[in-house]
């Protein structure tokens, strides 16, 4: 077939529609898994009204999620994300025990606002990035302007952790960006 054969265009237009079913799938099922956690309601009600409200926000959102993703595809970003959430969650309880630290020894506290460079490209993994950091108690991302990050920590201790470039890297690795 060349490209200009019409079931050309209508194979690369099936192949877009099945990409955007599959979004709106895993999007949907993101969102249904994370409001059942959130809520603890499982009445018929309730379940109900969670499915309708999660199917309304997944049309509406399912093709922000997943845009330009590099390597593997969206089921396997969405399993390499499922891999880093307990890293993530790991990292803020360290950085809760080291805030729980600076509030008994407060002379140890220096705060200071950092430029991060980052080597990621798409606007969805910056994104991520900054609300990792955000999330990890003792550090707020400020400002993402292009590659650079501004990043407010409490401690030299937290700056290095963040210049380390480990939760860059594995966020890289998430979206397929790793060099």
């Amino acid at each position: 077939m060349t490209s200009n054969d019409p079931r050309s265009d209508s194979r690369t237009t099936s192949e877009n529609r099945g990409s955007r079913v599959l979004s709106f799938i895993v999007v949907f099922l993101i969102m249904g898994v994370f409001w059942l956690l959130l809520s603890g309601i499982f009445d018929a009600y309730h379940l109900t009204l969670g499915a309708l409200c999660c199917l309304v926000v997944a049309w509406a959102s399912h093709d922000l999620m997943f845009r330009n993703i590099g390597s593997g595809g969206k089921v396997a970003t969405f399993f390499r994300f499922c891999a880093y959430v307990p890293w993530l969650m790991w990292q803020i309880v360290l950085a809760n025990l080291h805030v729980a630290w600076l509030v008994i020894n407060p002379k140890a506290i220096d705060p200071r606002v950092t430029v991060v460079k980052t080597v990621l490209k798409s606007d969805f993994s910056k994104v991520t990035y900054g609300n990792s950091i955000t999330l990890t108690p003792g550090t707020i991302t400020m400002d993402i302007d292009g590659d650079e990050m501004h990043v407010h920590s409490l401690s030299k201790k937290v700056e290095d952790d963040l210049e380390s470039g480990d939760m860059e890297r594995r966020i890289a690795t998430v979206f397929g960006e790793k060099d």
